[in-house]
């Protein structure tokens, strides 16, 4: 039972063994090398779950999970050294540190667009943070939660463990635990946030949202067009950062639908037939979702399913009062919506949700600082998408809608620890300016100290 297993978890954490830098090290080199005894299988499982090949499961699964791993072995006895800072004139004689400490069982509930990476990477902030983990991974992969379950074996239960009993998942939302990591929807984050209220629970949010996308008159048109349809039908556009709709100048958006349509074919297609690796949406629920998102008489490219495989599909002369404007996509359906000013958008972006990426395209540097220094959103690109992700050194995650919180790289180590101040005095002597009777020379002296 759940109860059971956070209750030995309590008391391993309690033990202090996490605490150990070597100890946290040595279990990320396990699981690494559990990664890779299992990578024929995480292979197979891709291909059943999201018709999800070699290439895609290396660049956005694995690959990441392993650059987070390496990442983390090396820096993490810097990243968890007490920090000494300065203490001011009002607390000498006296030293002031910053500990990293542990917050103790942390609950990892993860999504099925990106189901290894989106449990791994914070799976490797967890462990680096010195926690117990209980892991809950999505149930419409299925294939996948059963490897994800067998590299974690290696792992004692009191230590990590995946919790995939219907029994056990249904208690999960309201188990009381010392921090929650969730990747999901917006609206099942509001479902953890009130069951969780009672607790008052640390928490980060990785959400989504509808990303916008600009090209605006003076970018490179066909360059734009190359790599937003890589961006926007990579994983079938089921990625939480995908450009959700694309906003073109009206002066080049005839020429950028010729080049989108034509990397389309390039990319994704073998003949006139969508290609065999072409990944999947994820169920038939979704897929009638997406299908009822398609406006016949705005249908520029694709629209047609083989299976549960949709065609990469552009929508042009789209409004903002379309069906597929209303929510986030998520799936291969770019809308693509005119525009003649730069200004009057971003101010209607900024009107609406934050979204979790932005992007645009451009040269103008006035027009890139615009987007860079007024612009609302979790984090993006100039002239790319999605590829911010993909640096250590770039925190990724939301703001308002699209989430809370940050983790890759360095700041996963933060995300999964409690910064603790501590100032040790000196007891060898104590100055009595802060002890009562006021006097006018003590009220003199701490005015000068403060500035006042």
């Amino acid at each position: 039972m759940l109860s059971e297993i956070i209750e030995k978890q309590r008391k391993y954490f309690s033990s202090h063994e996490t605490y150990d830098i070597n100890f946290r090290i040595l279990q990320l080199k396990r699981l690494k090398l559990q990664i890779n005894a299992y990578y024929g299988q995480i292979l197979s499982a891709f291909e059943q779950d999201l018709n999800k090949k070699e290439f895609d499961v290396v660049t956005t699964e694995v690959g990441l999970v392993m650059s987070e791993i390496n990442y983390m072995i090396k820096h993490l006895k810097k990243l968890a050294k007490p920090k000494k800072v300065r203490t001011s004139i009002i607390n000498f004689p006296s030293k002031g540190y910053k500990v990293y400490d542990p917050y103790g069982v942390v609950l990892i509930a993860s999504p099925w667009n990106y189901p290894f990476q989106l449990t791994m990477s914070p799976l490797v902030g967890a462990i680096a943070g010195g926690n117990t983990v209980v892991i809950k991974p999505s149930r419409s992969t299925p294939n996948v939660t059963q490897v994800i379950k067998k590299i974690i074996s290696v792992f004692d239960e009191e230590y990590i463990c995946v919790i995939t009993k219907e029994e056990d998942i249904n208690e999960i939302f309201n188990t009381k635990f010392d921090f929650i990591f969730y990747t999901g929807s917006y609206t099942k984050a509001q479902e953890l946030l009130a069951a969780q209220a009672n607790h008052l629970t640390p928490m980060v949010l990785e959400l989504g949202g509808k990303s916008p996308c600009i090209v605006d008159k003076d970018a490179k048109v066909d360059l734009s067009a190359k790599r937003i349809v890589w961006g926007k039908f990579l994983n079938a556009g089921q990625t939480c950062v995908a450009p959700d709709y694309v906003l073109v100048h009206s002066s080049i958006k005839d020429e950028w639908l010729e080049s989108a349509k034509k990397y389309i074919n390039k990319f994704f297609y073998n003949g006139d037939e969508v290609s065999d690796d072409f990944v999947k949406v994820i169920n038939k629920t979704s897929l009638e979702r997406l299908q009822g998102l398609i406006d016949p008489n705005k249908l520029y490219f694709g629209g047609k399913c083989r299976g549960q495989i949709m065609e990469p599909t552009i929508l042009n002369n789209v409004t903002r009062d379309d069906a597929v404007m209303q929510d986030e996509i998520f799936g291969p359906i770019m809308p693509v919506l005119e525009f003649e000013d730069l200004d009057k958008e971003l101010q209607t972006i900024n009107e609406l949700d934050h979204p979790l990426a932005f992007y645009y395209f451009g040269e103008d540097k006035e027009n890139i600082e615009k987007v860079k220094l007024f612009s609302q959103f979790g984090g993006g690109c100039i002239n790319d998408v999605i590829m911010h992700l993909t640096e250590k050194d770039l925190p990724f995650g939301g703001v308002g809608r699209s989430g809370s919180g940050l983790y890759h790289g360095k700041q996963s180590f933060y995300t999964f620890t409690h910064q603790k101040s501590i100032m040790q005095k000196s007891t060898k002597m104590d100055i009595n300016i802060k002890y009562p009777p006021a006097t006018k020379g003590k009220i003199k002296i701490t005015k000068s100290i403060f500035k006042v």
